[in-house]
């Protein structure tokens, strides 16, 4: 059955169907179901976790170069003649990109529910 209509707000979490709003769900198979369940549950306990933030967050300033720094693009603010523009280059972390901030925060997770291997 279709939810109502809810106004779509990415400043919260999904509700316990994993909607955000009209969005989202979860759309696996049945039989991955029990382990989502497990990896939401460890995810709860860790979000709120002072220890897991704190690592997570040493991670990233001392491995990646966070917070990746503002740089102010005054060619471009001369040229477009409005505000002024900054990049914020994810770029220059290590690896390259920003896709190292999603994989420390997994890994950590797996590390914390004693998974000793990834896929």
């Amino acid at each position: 059955m279709n939810k109502p209509a809810e106004p779509n707000s990415f400043r919260i979490g999904p509700d316990d169907e994993g909607m955000y709003g009209i969005f989202g769900g979860r759309f696996v198979a049945e039989t991955l179901m029990p382990l989502i369940l497990d990896l939401e549950k460890h995810w709860n306990e860790a979000k709120d976790d002072p220890a897991f933030r704190a690592e997570l967050e040493h991670l990233g300033r001392h491995y990646t170069g966070r917070p990746s720094p503002l740089y102010f693009a005054e060619r471009l603010t001369e040229h477009l003649g409005g505000a002024k523009i900054y990049f914020k280059r994810e770029d220059l972390n290590h690896t390259g990109s920003h896709k190292i901030n999603n994989c420390l925060g997994q890994i950590l997770l797996a590390k914390r529910m004693g998974k000793t291997r990834i896929i």
